[in-house]
């Protein structure tokens, strides 16, 4: 079966810089990843678009620049917020869901250095600004059921479990 809309397909994958840094994998059928094909947003749209058509033990790399994969950096959306804002238990690392100034749309924050009187979060996803090498392998396909096509996911082994 081809990778085509509304198939389920399963991947292993790395997630790698332009430097050769591995970022993240997938090595083994058991850490491997399935998405729903056809526009659901379940991986990179570059991806999607170059997977199409493709067959089990086909392998894709897709070089990403940053608006194609987690976007450019945005400098705004660093902030230096007082230490009383946030829990005595908060150390470097820790996640928070917050809004930008003057929007509706939560982000997830991330602290990013401390003092005793303030706390540096930045809202921007820890890849942003840099290009990215995908490079998958597929390991299945087979056609999508009608629940995963309405709830927009792969359900079961390697996708979202209700």
């Amino acid at each position: 079966m081809q990778v085509a809309k509304n198939t389920i397909v399963t991947l292993t994958y790395q997630l790698s810089n332009l430097s050769g840094e591995l970022l993240e994998q997938s090595d083994t059928e058991t850490e491997a990843i399935s998405y729903l094909h056809g526009g659901y947003d379940g991986i990179f749209p570059t991806v999607e678009e170059a997977l199409e058509g493709k067959n089990v033990g086909d392998a894709v790399v897709v070089v990403m620049e940053p608006e194609y994969a987690f976007g450019e950096y945005d400098a705004e959306l660093l902030r230096t917020e007082p230490r009383h804002m946030f829990p005595e238990s908060t150390t470097v690392g820790m996640q928070f869901e917050g809004a930008p100034e003057g929007s509706d749309e939560y982000l997830l924050y991330t602290v990013t250095d401390m003092t005793d009187d303030t706390v540096v979060v930045d809202g921007n996803h820890p890849l942003a600004g840099q290009t990215l090498k995908f490079d998958c392998k597929v390991i299945d396909v087979r056609p999508a059921t009608a629940d995963e096509v309405a709830h927009g996911h792969a359900h079961g082994d390697h996708g979202h479990v209700h």
